[in-house]
């Protein structure tokens, strides 16, 4: 059960990250408080409905996990603000190298900023669900 989760978490992730993220905030969020802000307001309220559509899953197959709502909540807060500083240093460094064409070196920091994102995401699960 905690690989499925886990992967729903990851492709949660990236339906909030990549799908959801627009052309804006994809550009704007290396030089705007502003434009990273509302990517991971976003990102934010993309994770919630994922984990009420689990959540509502959940319960239809016979688990008991409605208690488990405000420890999501407090997954989420803590991924946003993890997502956003993780972005406001990663968004800096890919805009520098797509500015400069060096698309090799560009999606080099984006592999970072994803892996980074994923073992957060994996972490903080562990030591809130977990742990």
């Amino acid at each position: 059960m905690i690989y499925t989760i886990i992967i729903y978490i990851l492709f949660s992730h990236f339906i909030a990250d990549f799908i959801m993220q627009t052309h804006e905030m994809a550009t704007g969020k290396s030089d705007s408080i502003y434009w990273l802000s509302r990517h991971i307001l976003s990102y934010g309220k993309t994770f919630f409905v994922s984990s009420l559509l689990f959540i509502f899953i959940a319960i239809l197959c016979g688990y008991e996990c409605v208690h488990l709502a405000p420890l999501i909540i407090l997954y989420i807060f803590i991924n946003m603000a993890l997502h956003w500083v993780t972005d406001y240093f990663t968004s800096k460094q890919t805009k520098k190298y797509f500015s400069k064409n060096d698309y090799h070196n560009g999606f080099v920091w984006v592999g970072l900023d994803q892996f980074i994102h994923q073992i957060t995401l994996i972490t903080t699960f562990y030591y809130i669900f977990i742990h």
